[in-house]
C-alpha cells in the first residue's frame, strides 16, 4: 500500500484585504482634511492587523499607524482652546508622519504577502 504525501501549506492567517484597504485609506483621508474620520480606518487596520495577520511586522506597522494618528487626536481633544476640527489643529509634520506610518505598513503588508 502506497501513500502520497501532500505538498506543504502555509499554516496561519492572511493579513485581510479590510487592513490593506484601511492603510490606504488613512494618508488619503488625514490628506484630504477628513482626519477626524480617518480613525475608521486606523481602528480598522488596528484590529485586522493584531487579530488577523500572522506577521509580526504587520503588526508592529499598524500599531505605529495608531500611535502616530492617536497623538494628534489626543492633543486636539485635551487642548482647551483647539481649532473646531482636527484637520485644521494638525501639525503639518503630524501629517507626514501618518502618511509614513501608513507607507510603512503598506510596504510591510506587501512583503508579508510576498514571503
Amino acid at each position: 500500500m502506497t501513500t502520497t504525501s501532500k505538498p506543504l501549506t502555509r499554516v496561519g492567517r492572511r493579513t485581510p484585504p479590510a487592513v490593506t484597504v484601511a492603510s490606504w485609506a488613512v494618508p488619503v483621508m488625514v490628506v484630504g482634511q477628513f482626519a477626524l474620520l480617518a480613525i475608521v480606518p486606523v481602528v480598522i487596520a488596528l484590529v485586522g492587523a493584531l487579530r488577523h495577520a500572522r506577521d509580526q511586522t504587520v503588526r508592529r506597522a499598524a500599531t505605529l499607524l495608531a500611535v502616530t494618528y492617536a497623538i494628534p487626536l489626543v492633543v486636539w481633544l485635551t487642548r482647551p482652546a483647539g481649532a473646531p476640527s482636527l484637520s485644521k489643529d494638525i501639525h503639518p509634520a503630524f501629517v507626514g508622519l501618518i502618511v509614513a506610518a501608513s507607507a510603512a505598513l503598506i510596504v510591510t503588508i506587501h512583503r508579508a504577502r510576498r514571503r
